[in-house]
């Protein structure tokens, strides 16, 4: 229930529709317990696409569980990242390829604009210690 009432939100925000009363349906939801669960989804996903798809991806993953984030927030970035994980699509990727990873692209971009002032330098610690231990540590060349 959790999963479609995110992303009508989300669809809802895209259109510039108000989606309030949908929040009113999950305000009694359990966050923490969620974003575990879809850890456990993301992370195939993420070693599938790669270091670099997957960073954007984290750095929701960590907003979503920050304790300042709002509900509406919340929202949105579980739903783009749900969307994003999930083999369902609006635009199908065994059908049309390229354009099916568009949309869940499309979905994390514009999700990710909204908060990505919330991205702190904590977050991205965090992000780049996930990554190290899923793609092995990357080292910076230094000139």
């Amino acid at each position: 229930m959790l999963t479609i009432i995110c992303i009508t939100a989300l669809a809802y925000f895209i259109m510039g529709k108000d989606f309030s009363p949908l929040l009113e349906k999950i305000k009694n939801t359990d966050w923490r317990a969620e974003t575990d669960k879809l850890f456990k989804k993301l992370r195939p996903y993420a070693v599938k696409v790669g270091r670099a798809a997957a960073t954007p991806l984290l750095q929701l993953w960590y907003v979503l569980r920050d304790a300042n984030t709002s509900t509406k927030d919340k929202v949105l970035i579980y739903a783009a990242l749900v969307y994003t994980v999930l083999p369902m699509d609006l635009i199908p990727r065994r059908v049309y390829r390229l354009l099916g990873v568009l949309d869940d692209g499309a979905a994390v971009l514009f999700v990710y604009k909204k908060i990505k002032d919330k991205i702190t330098p904590e977050i991205m610690m965090k992000v780049e210690d996930t990554l190290n231990d899923w793609f092995g540590v990357e080292y910076e060349v230094v000139n």
